[in-house]
């Protein structure tokens, strides 16, 4: 057979076939390792961007093998691929789970006092807010009328209602904008009193939970005590089952305090106007006897003295009485105006007394309130100290054989009421009390 090349030729074509096809399995070995490599970094990074996979998959696709490649040896090609990966281990990249970011423990808890809480309140409620621009509205239009009414001579002053439209106009401008001042005070009270209250609500919430923790401690040491007797053959398992309904009971109201608390809390940071996530450490608790109780005729007359309501019935007396003045000066105090205008003075004169009267017995109520509430808190103070020791007893006899379960069950749960008894008692004397200072003008 005749061949068209010669020996030296054909020596030559089978070298740079063999040649060629080891570049073509290096580059597909190169272009797998770089497949393999940006596979890894895919995995350990799964917040990789989508151009980064998409060269990643572009990568680990197998290079093109050129068409026309004429008498490549079987064996270079088949035995490279093995070797190259019988030399890379096969390891599949574990997923790595996405790094979350770190959660944010919740803020430590901050100390909270009864002032700090109502300083606060005071300074990001929006009612203050938008009463201070009330206020302002009313300062510019009192000097607007003020200015008015100064342009009106006195000697021209012919009519009553020229009289009217310069001296009544101006004193009414006038008593509005102290008024508002008042106001603004009063409404600051009220903000202060919603927030001890709000305050007082949430000592109370805790101080409750810490009883019904107490009380579910003392019920699970019972449990205990009952399983111990049983075991040794000294109770019936009757004793059980009763503990075991003790703790169940105590798990509940635990359950219902927590909720207690939290809604509590909630209601404090919305009175304050502050994030209601916020936890506090509450400072002023169980004070009793902080509020200076003035002598009851002493507070009545410090209320009738410093009253925003009384401020503003005698400020309609003075209205009054200069509407009729100028009547009778400029006109005649008998015609139908001043006859209108002297009732007018009257009604007045009766709603400042009315309004005397309605601040006394505001007063007195809660003067006697206040009083009563903190001999309920000595009274319920002694009994719950009474029913701590009864059940001590009663809990020391159980122990020694010569009480039974029920009995200190029943010992446990008067002590819980009592506990109660003295928490509420508490909380009802800060309210008497908050009431008692706002009756009174502070």
């Amino acid at each position: 057979m005749n061949y068209p090349y010669s020996k030296k030729g054909w020596m030559a074509l089978t070298l740079a076939a063999v040649m060629l096809t080891s570049v073509g399995v290096a580059q597909a070995d190169s272009d797998k390792s770089s497949a393999k490599d940006a596979q890894q970094t895919t995995a350990s990074n799964p917040f990789a961007s989508t151009e980064q996979k998409a060269t990643t998959d572009t990568a680990a696709k197998p290079a093109a093998t050129p068409a026309a490649t004429p008498a490549t040896t079987p064996s270079a090609t088949t035995k490279a691929p093995k070797e190259v990966a019988a030399n890379t281990p096969a390891t599949t990249p574990a997923a790595t789970p996405a790094t979350k970011p770190a959660t944010q423990s919740p803020a430590a808890a901050e100390q909270l006092s009864i002032q700090s809480a109502m300083d606060q309140a005071l300074a990001t409620n929006t009612t203050l807010k938008s009463l201070r621009i009330d206020i302002d509205t009313a300062d510019i239009n009192a000097r607007l009328v003020h200015e008015s009414t100064n342009a009106i001579k006195v000697d021209f002053i012919d009519s009553v209602g020229t009289a009217q439209n310069k001296y009544v106009s101006d004193a009414k401008s006038q008593l509005a904008k102290k008024l508002n001042a008042l106001s603004y005070t009063a409404t600051e009270s009220k903000i202060k009193l919603s927030v001890q209250k709000a305050y007082y609500d949430l000592v109370n919430a805790q101080s409750q939970l810490e009883l019904k923790k107490q009380s579910l401690t003392r019920a699970q040491t019972q449990l205990k005590v009952a399983n111990a007797s049983v075991a040794v053959g000294t109770r019936a398992k009757t004793d059980v089952l009763q503990a075991e309904m003790g703790v169940s009971g105590a798990q509940a109201a635990l359950v219902s305090a927590e909720n207690a608390v939290e809604v509590a809390r909630l209601t404090l940071n919305q009175t304050m106007g502050v994030d209601l996530s916020k936890q506090w450490v509450l400072t002023d608790k169980d004070k009793i006897g902080t509020v200076s109780e003035l002598p009851l005729d002493q507070a009545t007359a410090k209320a009738i003295k410093d009253r925003v309501e009384m401020a503003q019935r005698q400020g309609d007396v003075d209205v009054a009485q200069l509407n009729y003045d100028l009547i009778a000066k400029y006109s005649a105090a008998s015609t139908y105006s001043g006859q209108i205008a002297k009732n007018d003075i009257e009604k007045a004169k009766l709603a400042l007394e009315d309004q005397k009267t309605k601040i006394t017995m505001e007063v007195t109520q809660n003067y006697f309130n206040l009083n009563a509430a903190k001999k309920a808190v000595e009274f319920n103070q002694k009994a719950k100290e009474s029913a701590a020791e009864s059940y001590r007893l009663t809990n020391l006899r159980f122990e020694n054989g010569l009480a039974t379960t029920l009995e200190v069950i029943q010992a446990e749960e008067e002590l819980t009421t009592k506990e109660n008894q003295y928490q509420d008692a508490l909380h009802q004397y800060h309210l008497a009390a908050m009431n008692y200072q706002t009756s009174i003008g502070e």
